[in-house]
């Protein structure tokens, strides 16, 4: 079968409204508290001066400056925190098979994207259907590691299936877990050798 040379591929959240959603809320409340603390640090030239030039003892002094860093200092780390936890929803990933490569890029809220992988064909070890007993198999030579999920879903989006791939790089072997349509496992197999193929 002739097979064109690039095949892209995403796998989006099911739930997309919802993790737009619970993304927007956190967005927001970290430039809540990102705004709250540049303020009170915009502040704090003026402030910090005057308490340390009060007539009062040192302890005193330095009692006060604590005093008003430290809900500047929690507004930034909220803001940090809120950041981080944001990046969780709304994921989505793209598979971009080119060359007998499959390359992996994380995209986060539908616009930034971070690269993730190139998994070579010749590298995979081993490829299969995640609710398949080599996928246990595979799963348990693992000794309690979990496999890689590039995937935001835990149950494949309609017409589409959990595939997994045994990889091994130059410093470890890994394994992937992938949701996408059969048309991308076949163009896995096809690359990679029918041999590493276990339906069972």
């Amino acid at each position: 079968m002739a097979r064109s040379a690039l095949y892209e591929e995403s796998a989006v959240a099911t739930d997309g409204r919802g993790e737009a959603r619970k993304y927007q809320i956190f967005h927001i409340a970290s430039i809540v508290f990102l705004v709250l603390g540049a303020i009170m640090a915009f502040f704090s030239f003026t402030y910090i001066p005057s308490m340390t030039m009060q007539d009062a003892s040192t302890v005193v002094k330095v009692f006060d400056v604590v005093l008003w860093c430290v809900p500047m200092v929690i507004f930034f780390a909220l803001f940090f925190l809120f950041w981080k936890i944001k990046r969780r929803f709304n994921l989505s990933y793209d598979y971009n098979f080119v060359q007998d490569e499959l390359r992996i890029t994380k995209v986060f809220n539908g616009k930034s994207r971070k690269y993730l992988a190139t998994l070579r064909a010749d590298q995979m070890l081993k490829i299969g259907y995640v609710d398949s007993a080599s996928f246990d198999r595979t799963l348990a030579g693992f000794h309690g590691k979990k496999p890689t999920y590039l995937t935001p879903n835990r149950v494949p989006a309609e017409g589409k299936i959990f595939i997994y791939i045994y990889y091994s790089s130059t410093l470890e072997k890994t394994l992937y877990v992938l949701e996408c349509r059969t048309e991308l496992l076949e163009y896995i197999v096809f690359a990679a050798g029918r041999n590493k193929f276990e339906a069972q």
